[in-house]
């Protein structure tokens, strides 16, 4: 198994403030001749990460001749700013290896954190004595799967008080959080999934950013599948919604993330 990749060489911004946690790295599956690669990022509710919605995910996507990375990426009692800053530096270090592009997917919580990554990124920063830091965290596509989109109405409070901690109850702050008010014309396309008998997460979050995006011209493909509880991973157990790791596949061949 390739080396864990670390995102800082030094301390991560926040680390001070984020007691007990190690300092965020991806877990690297790389494949060699991919042209593109996925960085896999597992929910739980910004308390912890699913190992299902990991490296099983990341070895779906290599059988297709697809790199990816799994962000481990930190959580409460970080402060809310910490993930965002891990999954944009993560997006800097994939692209610094040579890929000609790099998407992000993610689950639940890490869904949101994935449609955070696409929705407020930097283009880089030229002047940064940092080289990784002078790259784009734009993500050239995203792929949200059963997300939490919203802070607002339809969301899952857990994440929201995870993320924001003491200041959950902040309605200007939560709101910056909405990802479904931060697309632009500018957002990279996107493959979004859920189940409609979703119980923790509606499947009305996927729905509001289906329509953000098409309200802003921006190229997306939705799949509601009838059955499935939260967080069912890869969906083997439901053979309906299972088809959605074939699918985004195929979505990911036809934009050149093979080999």
């Amino acid at each position: 198994m390739a080396q864990r990749i670390s995102l800082w060489p030094g301390q991560a911004p926040y680390t001070d403030q984020c007691p007990g946690q190690a300092q965020p790295s991806l877990n690297p599956f790389p494949v060699p001749g991919a042209r593109g690669a996925m960085i896999v990022i597992p929910g739980g509710g910004y308390c912890h990460k699913a190992e299902h919605e990991g490296d099983p995910i990341a070895r779906m996507i290599n059988a297709v001749g697809i790199a990816a990375y799994v962000l481990d990426y930190r959580v409460n009692p970080c402060p809310y700013q910490a993930p965002g800053a891990d999954a944009s530096r993560a997006v800097k270090v994939v692209r610094s290896l040579g890929y000609d592009r790099v998407a992000v997917l993610g689950f639940s919580a890490g869904g949101h954190l994935c449609c955070t990554a696409a929705t407020q990124y930097d283009l880089g920063i030229p002047d940064s004595p940092d080289p990784i830091e002078r790259l784009s965290s734009r993500p050239d596509a995203f792929i949200p799967c059963y997300p939490v989109v919203t802070f607002g109405p339809y969301t899952h409070l857990g994440s929201r008080q995870m993320l924001l901690g003491d200041q959950w109850q902040d309605e200007a702050l939560a709101h910056r959080y909405d990802s479904e008010c931060n697309v632009t014309a500018d957002t990279p396309p996107a493959f979004i999934w859920h189940t409609a008998e979703d119980g923790c997460v509606p499947v009305q979050n996927s729905l509001l950013l289906a329509k953000a995006l098409a309200d802003h011209g921006v190229i997306f493909e939705l799949h509601v599948y009838p059955k499935g509880h939260h967080g069912i991973g890869l969906g083997q157990e439901f053979p309906v919604a299972a088809a959605w790791g074939r699918e985004m596949c195929r979505w990911l061949l036809e934009k050149g993330y093979g080999q």
